[in-house]
């Protein structure tokens, strides 16, 4: 799927950007990778790292910023397929600085469209995030935004040779500024804040994220949002599993964010068609035969959602215990 192919990652020095692309090293051999971000730091360490070269594969570092239009067509001339990470995914410092959150995560999303058509690119995933299910939040706002346009990029791509597509999922273990990485520094401390003990959320890894995008670049027809079923966490248990022994301080929500999250609302599950780890959510406009997509996009047929489904951290049929939490922190989180 990927062997000389030229593949250019947006946020490639970001947390998935860095494990898509030594995973892609790892199983294939693609004619060129481009790893498009603002971080000359990260980008002059990857360079040095042994994990980001492999015989036969170009690796370019293009400094630029999602939210340049030009610069964007300039790094994806010759590009088969765009990997869209990059995002401003602090909560509270898009609440503060919500017009920043706005161009990078909607300007910029576009930004990517425009190029990517331009450039003739084959396959475009961008990636979501639970809060944009639903949102209460700008940042969940502003990617459920970049969801839309990414989809309905199918509409007018007129007789280029282009699909567009979207991946959601939850919570990644152990990526900056997420709150194990947070129970860690703080059970130094003795003191674990909690901001209310009924939360919960959804869990993956990074490992499993990325590979989850590489089954849905296999998959994709151009115009789904694919979701995958991973299971919950209690933010109890992820303090019991971190640090045990400390003392719990309830310190309340703070803006923007929710007791349980969503990835799948009632209202899209109308549209959402259920597979055996994974749901995908329709396109508002019809772009190909749903039947068809249902019987045939995957090994085995789909299946429709109710019509009272909802996808939430709250009502999953699945929990991570204390004992998987605190074997999967040992094995994901640095």
């Amino acid at each position: 799927m990927l062997n000389d192919k030229t593949i250019l990652v947006t946020g490639g020095t970001g947390s998935f950007g860095k494990k898509f692309i030594s995973t892609v090293l790892e199983r294939y051999t693609p004619k060129k990778i481009i790893i498009y971000s603002r971080d000359e730091l990260k980008q002059f360490e990857m360079q040095q790292s042994g994990k980001f070269k492999k015989d036969g594969v170009l690796m370019r570092y293009f400094i630029g910023d999602v939210r340049d239009l030009e610069r964007l067509k300039m790094a994806m001339s010759g590009v088969d397929i765009v990997i869209h990470a990059a995002a401003l995914k602090q909560v509270p410092a898009a609440e503060y600085n919500p017009f920043e959150a706005v161009k990078t995560n909607i300007i910029g999303g576009q930004n990517v469209i425009s190029a990517s058509m331009e450039a003739n690119v084959k396959k475009v995933i961008a990636l979501s995030t639970d809060k944009a299910a639903a949102p209460i939040n700008l940042y969940g706002a502003t990617k459920l935004a970049s969801d839309k346009l990414f989809i309905a990029a199918n509409n007018y791509k007129g007789k280029r040779d282009i699909k567009f597509s979207v991946v959601r999922y939850g919570n990644v273990m152990g990526s900056r500024g997420s709150v194990i990485p947070f129970f860690m520094k703080k059970k130094k401390e003795g003191v674990i804040p909690i901001t209310d003990e009924r939360m919960t959320r959804f869990n993956i890894t990074l490992q499993e994220g990325v590979d989850f995008v590489l089954k849905c670049l296999d998959k994709m027809w151009g115009g789904e949002l694919f979701v995958p079923k991973i299971p919950s966490y209690r933010i109890m248990d992820v303090a019991k599993a971190v640090a045990p022994d400390c003392k719990i301080e309830i310190v309340g929500i703070r803006p923007g964010e929710k007791i349980h999250e969503e990835m799948i609302t009632e209202t899209d599950a109308i549209n959402t068609i259920e597979f055996e780890d994974y749901y995908v959510i329709l396109p508002a406009t019809k772009l190909w035969d749903i039947e068809k997509f249902r019987l045939e996009s995957n090994d085995k047929p789909g299946r429709f959602c109710e019509l009272d489904f909802r996808y939430s951290s709250g009502t999953n049929d699945k929990f991570l215990t204390v004992e998987e939490l605190r074997k999967l922190i040992e094995e994901n989180v640095e």
